[in-house]
């Protein structure tokens, strides 16, 4: 079966720092768009127009209408907004996700240049700073996801919301914690085998280089703990919280992945445009170590999964050349997979939205 794909903009000039990512034979990298302030988490409308949030107090919309690979604008669609991090779409509707709330802008296709007042779908999240990027999702359930990290590096939570992934209703209502122990993720999807939560979650500092890893983790039901701030990695004990605990309360992560890499925005893979090989996988930007003295990171990984999709049996490197040496030029931030099957990649360094696609 032959597919189509979208035609590349072949008059773009080479640039410098793509030619440095090394990508599996038949890959190819390009900018979709650049010039988007601290690019954050990235989703896509039902018409191809994906937006982005940011660092900043930005929200960004970049539409691609001729359908060539490449944004024809930056938008801003919203400004003065608390770390906007968290982006996802729902019938028609913009979510945003601010560090102490939630805003959803209805109908965002038909304004986007209207600067549109937001709706409060939730107002109540924590406005600590400390791990307050919010990276929101729909989950198969309809709910929106909404994570809150621990407010320290390592320390017991002063409320039981921190350092956990709640759920909502679309309106808001009907808030729920659904896993415990979890640090700081900016990132999840969900199994398109069986509907499982997979998620990355940062480790704490000051343990040294190689202590703990990062963890990708999977949640099969609501309720689980995942070990913070008693162990980390599975079986890492933090040095004073841990005492009288025991590791086998909770639950070891999925697959172990590097130690500082900060892994971030993961999605599995459910195109038809890369091979076959890569269907049902998972693939993480490590955004990077920042305190680390032999930095790692700034690359894309890639978790394979066994055929029942539950157990992870490698973990790869999939894209890289964001570090050179030890200078990074870009942070890859999160992933969204494209209707043409491209993978589009954000980098809140290089300001930037890159697109990963594949040809025979």
């Amino acid at each position: 079966m032959s597919l189509a794909f979208a035609p590349e903009r072949l008059t773009a000039p080479a640039d410098a720092n793509l030619s440095k990512i090394k990508l599996p034979a038949g890959f190819t990298i390009s900018y979709f768009a650049q010039n988007v302030g601290g690019a954050r988490e990235i989703a896509v409308g039902p018409d191809g127009t994906v937006y982005a949030g940011s660092t900043g107090d930005k929200v960004y919309a970049l539409p691609d209408r001729n359908k060539d690979g490449r944004a024809d604008e930056v938008i801003t669609v919203a400004t003065g907004l608390n770390s906007p991090n968290g982006v996802a779409v729902r019938n028609g509707a913009l979510y945003v996700a601010e560090i102490n709330r939630v805003l959803r802008y209805d109908n965002i296709a038909k304004q986007l240049k209207a600067r549109p007042k937001p709706v409060v779908v939730y107002g109540k999240l924590p406005d600590k700073e400390w791990h307050g990027y919010r990276y929101i999702a729909f989950g198969p359930d309809g709910k929106l996801y909404v994570p809150v990290g621990a407010p320290c590096n390592s320390c017991l939570p002063e409320a039981p919301v921190f350092a956990t992934i709640n759920r909502m209703n679309p309106d808001g209502s009907g808030f729920q914690t659904v896993a415990k122990g979890v640090r700081n993720t900016v990132g999840f999807d969900w199994s398109p085998l069986d509907k499982s939560l997979w998620f990355t979650d940062n480790g704490r500092d000051q343990l040294g280089d190689d202590l703990p890893s990062d963890e990708l983790n999977r949640a099969p039901k609501a309720g689980l703990h995942f070990g913070f701030p008693y162990f980390f990695a599975g079986d890492v004990p933090d040095p004073e919280l841990s005492k009288g605990k025991s590791v086998g309360s909770y639950v070891k992560p999925a697959q172990k992945l590097g130690p500082h890499v900060a892994a971030l925005g993961m999605k599995f893979y459910t195109g038809k445009q890369f091979p076959a090989k890569y269907r049902n996988q998972i693939f993480i930007p490590e955004h990077g170590s920042w305190n680390r003295s032999q930095k790692i990171g700034y690359r894309i990984s890639l978790v394979t999964l066994d055929a029942s999709g539950t157990k992870a049996t490698s973990y790869t490197t999939f894209a890289q050349g964001w570090l050179q040496g030890q200078t990074p030029w870009g942070r890859p931030v999160c992933l969204l997979q494209m209707p043409d099957g491209s993978l589009l990649v954000s980098d809140d360094q290089n300001d930037a939205v890159y697109r990963i696609s594949y040809r025979r």
